[in-house]
């Protein structure tokens, strides 16, 4: 370690992370990193002993939001991570480890960096006999001790199918689509490291035209104050950065100019002639454009609370009914009077049993009041089950669920829907972003992100919208079935 160099605090412009870290592993790493004749800077040190932080149950503090890394080139990331985790694969017999990046030549670049790393003198002695294996799609390192470290381009499919994952890190990650975050994730289910598995999404600001939702839903919600349980780390320049600044090149850069010369940098500036781009992967400066930020603002839904219906016995207009990934199904109802109308989650449980949901639906619909569902949504394959129930079943796709989506959003900036202050569906609405489709500016809710439960939303939207042409009600009652 350099003891002149600063700290994770003093050099990260943001730095997010979970409390109750009673432990680290990280002096343990520390002893192993020194054999195998590795140093870190302190600042390297310091995000290490944190994404190794553990719980009172001795489970890392972020095995389940990950550890988010928005880090410019040139500084060290690759290096940072992948030498932590070859540390830990000869600390740990058996662990596994996979190492994605978007696209086949950034992972053989990674690859290659880390065959370097292991082919050291004082790691070499590690590895299983012929355990370098270099054949594009089967990448990987295999050490004596039964730990691997896999390495594949998710552009490729590389991922998929792969159980029993202890570390996944998903390089490139502002080009990280959520159709691939899917695939992969399955393969931490069933880890085997007694402290937990460890997700890594690392990357650079994304451009316009990256598929960078993910990345960027990550960041916002970490800066938002709602990721309890996972680590965010960003180094970056000042917003309005002079680009040719070298004092803006050190705030973004914590190893310019004691690792990275100041000629590297010269030369990276020279092959970067896009300014954004030099500002996004240089300097670490994310475009104010590409923040997921809420499509209602919070202080506005605040300013929509009410006590509750109209008529507090009187049923709803109209029910709707969405399903999380999970099994998660929640309900909504709607009444409208006056011109408001009024949203309520009326159950959210996460029961899989489809049967039981149906009966709880058709009960409080009976034959009249209408149910609002998605045409995509998971709650879909309950339409023909509701239909036999002779419950009357309305599935918006297309532009009628677009515009039902834009509905709610004008609504409650403009004062036509009052809610009563319910936590799912408030966290529902601060965390979803739109999805835009066809053209005109029109767009949904956007459902790719695995970490935001947004059916309460879903069903608070689908019940706004039947409430608006939905004309006649039947009694129901609100419970969790």
């Amino acid at each position: 370690m350099t003891p002149s160099t600063p700290r994770l605090s003093e050099v990260a412009r943001h730095l997010k992370f979970p409390d109750g870290i009673k432990r680290s592993g990280w002096p343990r790493i520390q002893r192993r990193l020194a054999d195998m004749a590795i140093t870190y800077d302190t600042w390297q040190s310091g995000a290490v002993q944190l994404i190794l932080g553990r719980d009172e149950a001795d489970r890392y503090v972020a095995t389940v939001g990950g550890v988010t890394m928005s880090v410019p080139r040139q500084v060290g990331k690759t290096f940072t991570v992948g030498s932590l985790l070859v540390a830990m694969c000869l600390e740990y017999p058996g662990l596994r480890v996979v190492w994605t990046s978007h696209h086949l030549r950034t992972t053989t670049n990674t690859f290659r960096s880390m065959q370097g790393m292991v082919r050291r003198k004082k790691i070499a002695p590690h590895l299983a006999h012929n355990g370098i294996r270099t054949a594009n799609g089967e990448q990987e390192i295999k050490f004596s001790n039964g730990s691997i470290i896999m390495f594949g381009a998710r552009e490729h499919g590389f991922g998929v199918g792969i159980d029993a994952i202890d570390i996944l890190v998903c390089d490139e990650a502002q080009r990280l689509s959520s159709r691939a975050l899917a695939d992969m994730m399955p393969t931490t289910n069933q880890a085997r490291h007694k402290h937990g598995a460890l997700v890594f999404f690392i990357g650079t600001p994304p451009r316009p035209t990256d598929m960078g939702d993910e990345f960027a839903a990550r960041r916002q919600k970490a800066l938002d104050g709602r990721m309890p349980n996972g680590i965010y780390i960003e180094l970056s320049a000042d917003q309005d950065a002079d680009l040719d600044d070298p004092v803006q090149w050190a705030k973004a850069n914590a190893s310019y100019p004691h690792r990275t010369p100041h000629e590297s940098m010269l030369r990276l500036r020279e092959n970067l002639t896009d300014d954004g781009d030099w500002r996004r992967e240089a300097l670490g400066i994310w475009d104010e454009a590409t923040k997921a930020l809420a499509v209602v603002p919070a202080d506005i839904w605040e300013k929509r609370r009410a006590a509750g219906p109209p008529a507090q016995d009187s049923p709803p207009t109209a029910l709707a009914v969405d399903r999380w990934y999970d099994g998660t199904t929640a309900v909504a109802g709607a009444w409208r009077r006056d011109g408001v109308t009024h949203v309520e989650l009326l159950a959210l449980d996460v029961a899989t049993d489809t049967t039981r949901a149906v009966d709880w639906i058709a009960e409080r619909a009976g034959r009249k009041i209408p149910v609002f569902i998605a045409a995509d949504s998971p709650a879909a394959a309950m339409a023909a089950d509701l239909i036999a129930r002779k419950v009357k079943v309305k599935l918006l796709a297309g532009p009628d669920f677009a515009r039902a989506c834009q509905g709610f959003a004008n609504d409650a900036v403009e004062g036509g829907i009052t809610h009563v202050d319910q936590a799912q569906l408030n966290d529902a609405l601060a965390g979803a972003t739109k999805l835009p489709v066809g053209k005109a500016g029109a767009w949904v809710w956007d459902r790719r992100s695995p970490e935001i439960d947004i059916s309460p939303l879903v069903a608070a939207t689908l019940a706004l919208h039947g409430a608006d042409v939905a004309a006649t009600s039947q009694p129901s009652k609100a419970h969790a079935f």
